[in-house]
């Protein structure tokens, strides 16, 4: 595993660099593209050997008998998660985003309530609003540098056609790792308003050294006839592309409904998803996540550094993810300023903040998933761009 090389992504299809200019301005050719959270490394050779046999094989068929990638999710949620998961209760969507459309259409009407806390991952608004159901932003509350969620707050946001909660365990953008105490908080919060809990811990194996990500099935197992859980190894791996997402589900009426769902809209997986997830939950996937959560730390604490050393701006400490949260307001500068030195002075592409939700104005999200080199370059040109600060 070498992840110091640079692996030139231009020119593949690749949404992280090549829809870098059309939607930013900023060439592919000299800027970095730091938005799209996908990784700029290659997944295991585990995975590219599993994909390679297919490929050599020549026959790209529907896949049939998943017990062995079942076996597989089993394997990795025990061993990596201490989960014991009933292979039975697992099934399949073409990603998370997928899976976040399914629960709204299983679980909820148009003109029902969805509450986030905010600022959140910009695909969960984006898909409840499509599904012409309403967001309630619950803001996130950051105390001594971290979020906190304010449930006294949320208490007072639920109305009568709310339905669901949706979590992010861990949490994009602000890299938050939520303790037990906090995740049972949740499900109590949604115990008493009758709510049910869609919680997405894709981010679950990217946790930084000195923090524990707890699964929801494990923080509040009383609840369990509330929570659907999302997983997937597209983070973890890089293999976002196989479009291969898992939904758990404990509760045998709530899974009994989502498979309903899933069978009246044809949903069947991607076999090059399968034999994917397969390979990488195994012992040499938990190797390279293992090298890879470490390379990750070091990327952190370079990019910290380097950008908290610029007066005005601060990148949130990151407990989980490979997403830095980076906040401008100590600039003074509107957004539209801080946002032009980054991107038309630095040529760096990263997410805007308001596309998170409430509480993301003054904030811009980088991707530290690349080789260290890479970050290094981003440092010394956020440094430039805001070198009258220095």
């Amino acid at each position: 595993m070498n992840f110091d090389e640079v692996i030139d992504r231009r020119g593949t299809h690749c949404s992280k660099w090549d829809m870098m200019e059309p939607l930013y301005g900023v060439s592919p050719d000299d800027g970095l593209a730091m938005w799209v959270a996908d990784m700029d490394f290659r997944p295991p050779q585990v995975v590219q050997d599993a994909l390679q046999k297919v490929l050599d094989h020549g026959v790209y068929g529907y896949f049939g008998d998943d017990a062995a990638y079942r076996a597989a999710i089993c394997w990795w949620m025990e061993h990596r998660h201490g989960w014991q998961v009933d292979p039975a209760h697992i099934s399949t969507t073409h990603g998370l985003v997928n899976a976040v459309g399914l629960c709204l259409q299983t679980w909820t009407a148009p003109g029902d309530g969805v509450m986030l806390f905010t600022p959140v991952y910009h695909a969960f608004a984006r898909v409840i609003h499509a599904a012409g159901r309403r967001v309630l932003e619950c803001p996130l509350v950051e105390d001594a540098g971290a979020y906190q969620m304010d449930l006294d707050a949320a208490d007072k946001l639920v109305d009568d056609s709310t339905r669901m909660v949706m979590l992010c365990s861990p949490h994009n953008p602000g890299g938050r790792v939520w303790t037990a105490d906090e995740l049972r908080a949740v499900a109590e919060f949604c115990a008493r308003h009758d709510l049910l809990l869609i919680s997405d811990e894709i981010h679950h194996d990217l946790v930084m050294p000195g923090h524990k990500h707890t699964v929801m099935p494990l923080a509040a197992p009383e609840h369990m006839d509330r929570v659907v859980m999302l997983t997937a190894p597209s983070k973890t791996f890089n293999i976002a592309g196989t479009h291969c997402g898992q939904v758990i589900i404990p509760d045998d009426r709530l899974r009994t409904q989502f498979k309903a769902t899933l069978g009246a809209l044809g949903i069947s997986g991607n076999s090059f998803g399968f034999h994917a997830v397969t390979a990488a939950y195994s012992p040499d996937g938990a190797a390279w996540v293992d090298a890879l959560v470490a390379y990750l730390e070091e990327n952190r604490r370079l990019f910290d550094a380097g950008v908290n050393a610029i007066p005005g701006l601060r990148s949130m400490p990151l407990q989980s993810t490979y997403l830095a949260w980076v906040d401008f307001s100590g600039t003074g500068m509107d957004m539209a300023e801080f946002t032009s030195r980054v991107q038309d002075n630095a040529q760096i592409v990263a997410n805007h903040g308001p596309t998170f939700g409430t509480g993301g104005a003054n904030y811009l999200r980088f991707n530290l998933g690349a080789p260290r080199a890479v970050i290094e370059d981003a440092v010394a040109r956020l440094q430039r761009a805001f070198g009258d600060l220095q």
